[in-house]
């Protein structure tokens, strides 16, 4: 459609006030650094060994933006010209790739200097970890922040109670919630390490819902089981919603002789089985038309629940991990100790056995009330994390995030202009725009074309078997050479004309940016997806022969390489 005369001069005097408002910017300006003043920025020198960390790339963006502390590895002349900063998030590429392959990434060189190196999180974390460390700051608590909340135990919601329509109310909570609910649920990998089942044979995975049907945006899954000669099979299965109320609450006979009914722990007795004719199928069916992919399920230790249950489910948030215990790493901490500690009621207390109604409940209101105050709520250190975004608008900076829909969901807040692209040329294309805007001061984007193309790589089986004989072909060079370098590998042309795409990307954003624009390119790490290939393939067979040592060579030199991440920093002069 064509702009009316009007539009058009509407258009032309928000131009105007654009460009006004920026020569305002710098006029504010002129009696100290005059009207050809620039921003300037110099690396210190590096202690020997030294490397970054992520939290020092944030660090820039929030003392040349925020309140932050001012770094010690980087030194800016005339900060206060600097009218926005632009982050751009460039997963895959390592020092490696870099050093080798410089001339097609000359921009990066030209624009910004020589790069700084980055230990980038541990290849065994996933990418999102690196984007969450980047877009989530840890501040410090405030008194009493996090501290438990007893909130009255309403017994009334327990037992005997139904709903035949969804609840309304999970939008009511979302209101004063500082993250969004999908924040919560655990990604892949949080979902691997824990025994999350995908793909298993005899397994039914939940389905889209229908369009236009009304569906359960959050409910809480709690299932008892007792033990047969097949081991633990299911024996109760129960769903309640966000407000308590019970949805599915079903006895299940075991398709197998029981042979403990685990009553102290389960609450299962013979007499409550004896006449019940409910099999897993039909259990599994009537499940399947409650909970849909994208319902939220809740629970404790939920891998248990679904393993019974038969069923695959991708959208899971499970209180066991939701709340860290004080040991770290696999530890997990009770839900009755959960319960009295932050819930102040006693569960699964009785001789009788543990109350699935119960359990689904405490594990719902568990994660409400995290879903309330925020991912910090519980942990026991004295710091919480915010939305970087947040950090800035509290300093009264407007931002842009430019991602992929996930990301911007996740990460954006009600005052950034929330951008979700598919494609690098289309993130280019949105951040062209957004550095125009004088009232926009950040600007996040990412160019995920080369990590998706060594995703894409490492899936592909044929591909990868000859990358891996290249590379074990020039390891066993390298040792009988006197190279202490890194193994180098050729490049495909596929992944030379992805490079140079990127590299004309860069060029055309950086020709995009006002004066003193400050400009961040952050690689994140390097090609983690053949990581987390090899891996899975010596774990799937651990012989111990000569291919297995050399493969095991290979993977601590291709995590070497990508835990080596880069950081470049210009100003647009």
């Amino acid at each position: 459609m064509q702009p009316t005369e009007a539009n058009r001069d509407t258009l032309v005097a928000g131009e105007d006030e654009s460009s006004n408002q920026s020569r305002n910017h710098n006029k504010s300006y002129f009696d100290i650094y005059g009207p050809e003043g620039r921003a300037e920025v110099s690396f210190t020198s590096p202690e020997a060994h030294s490397a970054l960390n992520i939290q020092d790339v944030q660090g820039l963006v929030t003392w040349v933006l925020a309140d932050g502390l001012m770094p010690s590895w980087v030194f800016i002349k005339n900060k206060p010209l600097i009218p926005k900063v632009v982050l751009l998030y460039l997963p895959g590429l390592d020092a490696a790739l870099f050093m080798s392959q410089k001339k097609l990434l000359s921009s990066l060189k030209e624009f910004c200097g020589n790069p700084r190196a980055v230990l980038a999180l541990s290849c065994v974390s996933d990418g999102m970890q690196t984007i969450d460390a980047l877009l989530t700051c840890k501040v410090k608590r405030k008194r009493n922040d996090g501290d438990p909340i007893p909130e009255k135990h309403d017994p009334s919601s327990e037992r005997g109670s139904s709903s035949s329509a969804p609840d309304k109310s999970l939008a009511e909570i979302m209101k004063v919630a500082p993250f969004p609910v999908t924040y919560y649920t655990l990604t892949r990998k949080q979902m691997e390490d824990n025994g999350y089942c995908h793909d298993q044979a005899g397994f039914l995975s939940t389905l889209p819902a229908p369009s236009g049907s009304l569906t359960y945006e959050m409910l809480a899954l709690d299932c008892e089981m007792c033990i047969t000669g097949n081991g633990f099979e299911l024996t109760r299965v129960t769903l309640v919603d966000v407000k308590g109320q019970v949805v599915l609450d079903k006895l299940v006979k075991p398709s197998n002789p029981i042979i403990d009914y685990n009553t102290r722990y389960s609450g299962i007795t013979f007499e409550m089985l004896n006449d019940v004719t409910t099999s897993l199928e039909d259990v599994q069916d009537e499940f399947l038309r409650l909970v849909y992919k994208e319902t939220i399920l809740v629970g404790h230790s939920l891998e248990n629940d679904l393993l019974a249950l038969k069923i695959s489910h991708d959208l899971v948030i499970d209180t066991a991990v939701l709340y860290k215990h004080p040991r770290g790493g696999s530890y997990k901490t009770a839900l009755r100790v959960l319960a009295r500690k932050f819930l102040s009621k006693d569960i699964q207390d009785s001789f009788k056995g543990h109350d699935s109604i119960e359990d689904a409940n405490t594990a719902m209101e568990l994660a409400i009330l995290k879903i309330r105050h925020g991912p910090g709520f519980g942990s026991p250190p004295n710091f919480l994390r915010k939305k970087l975004l947040t950090v800035l608008s509290e300093s009264g900076k407007t931002s842009s995030l430019i991602d992929d829909v996930s990301i911007v969901k996740h990460y954006g807040c009600g005052t950034c202009h929330s951008i979700p692209v598919s494609s690098d040329d289309e993130a280019l294309s949105k951040a062209q725009k957004e550095v125009k805007k004088s009232n926009t001061q950040f600007i996040w984007m990412q160019f995920s074309e080369l990590n998706s193309y060594l995703k894409k790589q490492a899936d592909d089986r044929e591909k990868f078997s000859t990358k891996l004989a290249e590379l074990i072909s020039l390891l066993t060079c390298h040792e009988k050479s006197v190279n202490n370098g890194f193994v180098r590998c050729s490049i495909s042309s596929e992944l030379g004309e992805i490079l140079t795409r990127i590299n004309s990307r860069i060029r055309n954003l950086y020709t995009s940016l006002p004066v003193n624009t400050m400009l961040i390119v952050f690689t994140g790490h390097g090609d983690t997806a053949s990581i987390h290939r090899l891996r899975k393939m010596l774990k799937e067979d651990s012989e111990n022969d000569v291919c297995h040592g050399k493969l095991v060579k290979v993977l601590e030199e291709l995590q070497a390489k990508a835990e080596v991440a880069l950081c470049f920093v210009g100003v647009k002069h």
